[in-house]
């Protein structure tokens, strides 16, 4: 089933969602997003699917980020495509059902967010992960309120401020992934840990992801959503989505 551009599928108790869009390396497109939270609304309304699987198509993208090219520097707009972005990037917070984020090559900005938003992250050996929007003059808008819960205040602020990629060992020395597993087995090893989770008490897996997750998407998104504007409204916003739109080196000021 084609659910915006993300394929969804069952396999026995666990939906697979695929984000369908490699040549785009899987960027938020409005068919990535909507794709993303119809899928874990049907996942979450199916009784029989107990886990929800996120992953990537193609061989380089879990997801790559912000469709960078339909960036807009007015205030209005800005806030308008943060609303959208943080909507998707909680929507597995929000699931009633455990989400895996089964990272199968680069998750960069939106696709590292996401990421974290799942409950679980399992890891091919060739994936990526890295939030580089300070390279546009930007700063992560999810990240910026969860990292520093994941691997503490130094290392969320050394990710955000230089946002040079990390390898999927990396991400798991500092309690990003779950696992790392060789990138021909990523979809095996995370389906056998799925049916795992499965297998136990649907209530009781349910009521302990909420409990885990209280607190998460209150005050802390919308000061995200009524604070992060101000910078792509910033010279350095401006010059850094030039520069990477013609593919050249940014001058900040």
């Amino acid at each position: 089933m084609r659910l915006g551009s993300v394929n969804y599928e069952v396999r026995g108790r666990v939906a697979i969602l695929t984000l369908d869009e490699p040549q785009k390396l899987n960027a938020l497109t409005a068919g990535i997003r909507d794709g993303i939270i119809s899928g874990l609304k049907k996942a979450d309304a199916d009784e029989a699917v107990r886990v929800a699987v996120i992953t990537g198509s193609g061989e380089k993208a879990f997801w790559a980020g912000a469709d960078i090219m339909a960036m807009t520097f007015d205030p209005e707009g800005a806030r308008a495509f943060l609303i959208e972005a943080l909507d998707v990037l909680q929507a597995p917070e929000r699931a009633r059902k455990p989400v895996i984020a089964a990272v199968n090559g680069i998750a960069f900005g939106g696709g590292f967010e996401l990421a974290i938003a799942s409950d679980f992250i399992v890891a091919s050996e060739r994936a990526r992960f890295a939030v580089p929007e300070i390279k546009l003059g930007l700063l992560p808008g999810f990240a910026i309120v969860r990292l520093q819960d994941i691997v503490g205040r130094a290392k969320a602020k050394e990710l955000s401020i230089f946002g040079d990629p990390i390898s999927a060992d990396e991400a798991f020395r500092l309690g990003l992934v779950l696992r790392v597993v060789p990138h021909d087995q990523l979809v095996s090893e995370t389906l056998s840990f799925a049916d795992r989770i499965a297998a136990r008490p649907r209530l009781a897996v349910q009521m302990g992801k909420s409990f885990y997750n209280r607190g998460l998407g209150g005050d802390e998104i919308r000061y995200a959503i009524d604070g992060l504007p101000i910078l792509f409204t910033h010279d350095d916003a401006q010059e850094g989505v030039s520069a990477f739109r013609e593919k050249r080196e940014p001058k900040f000021g």
